[in-house]
């Protein structure tokens, strides 16, 4: 097994609370934590719409992600939903700011709900394709930590082949035994390409992930670009909160 990489720092950037009462200094931590678990999710956007894959031991899996920004604000995270899955009918995905890991928990179709914790073993890396076009890959390798007792231990991880092609790699650890590999989900992206962009996507960037946008949502008169369902849900429960950030980095760029 490979040694599992840390992110690189500059993605992190310290805090920094402006307020002077407590409610406001709390405020200020808040958003900051929120800003830097999504720096370091944002490497991922390439994951969000809509897949379709296959495995040897599964039948069709058809799984979408998207951003979730509302179950816990300050903790955002990119979920996974599958109908169909085998290995994966739910799933959340985030960064913890404390120990620097990739935190994984998943439901499977028997309902067996597994926590994980991972970090890159290849790390991110725009490469041009045969297009010229910017291709994203990475390995995002992650041991499951057993929530009960038990003689058998899973690994999972998370290998971008393009923008539009990952897979879904699964071993299993019984006893003192090496780890063996049970099966292997192919996944193609479904539908519209992924953009990936080496500078920006200019007026159809998301205002909330800075990610592509494909869907267009209104307030007080002017429209803005989200990248997916979750943004969308989180730009209309809170609004002015995007706009504010939207702001502080036109300030800053």
């Amino acid at each position: 097994m490979e040694t599992a990489a840390t992110p690189p720092k500059k993605r992190f950037q310290p805090i920094q609370l402006g307020a002077t009462s407590t409610t406001g200094a709390s405020s200020a931590a808040d958003e900051g934590k929120l800003d830097s678990v999504m720096d370091a999710l944002k490497p991922l956007q390439v994951l969000l719409g809509r897949w379709k894959g296959n495995a040897r031991k599964a039948l069709l899996d058809q799984p979408e992600w998207v951003w979730d920004l509302t179950t816990d604000p300050r903790q955002p995270a990119l979920v996974i939903k599958s109908p169909d899955g085998k290995y994966i009918r739910e799933g959340r995905l985030t960064f913890q700011i404390d120990d620097q890991t990739y935190r994984l928990t998943t439901t499977d179709a028997e309902g067996i709900t597994r926590s994980w914790k991972g970090n890159f073993t290849r790390e991110v890396q725009d490469v041009a394709g045969d297009d010229d076009k910017l291709q994203r890959t990475y390995k995002l390798e992650f041991v499951e930590s057993p929530l009960v007792a038990s003689d058998e231990v899973w690994k999972l991880a998370l290998s971008q082949q393009d923008n539009n092609r990952y897979l879904i790699e699964l071993d299993r650890q019984r006893g003192a035994g090496t780890f063996v590999r049970v099966d292997t989900v192919n996944t193609q992206r479904e539908g519209t390409s992924f953009a990936l962009s080496d500078s920006d996507y200019g007026d159809k960037e998301c205002i909330i992930s800075q990610g592509l946008g494909t869907i267009s949502v209104a307030y007080k008169g002017q429209s803005y670009w989200v990248c997916c369902t979750g943004c969308k849900s989180a730009f209309e429960d809170d609004p002015e909160r995007w706009l504010a950030k939207l702001a502080e980095r036109k300030k800053t760029n």
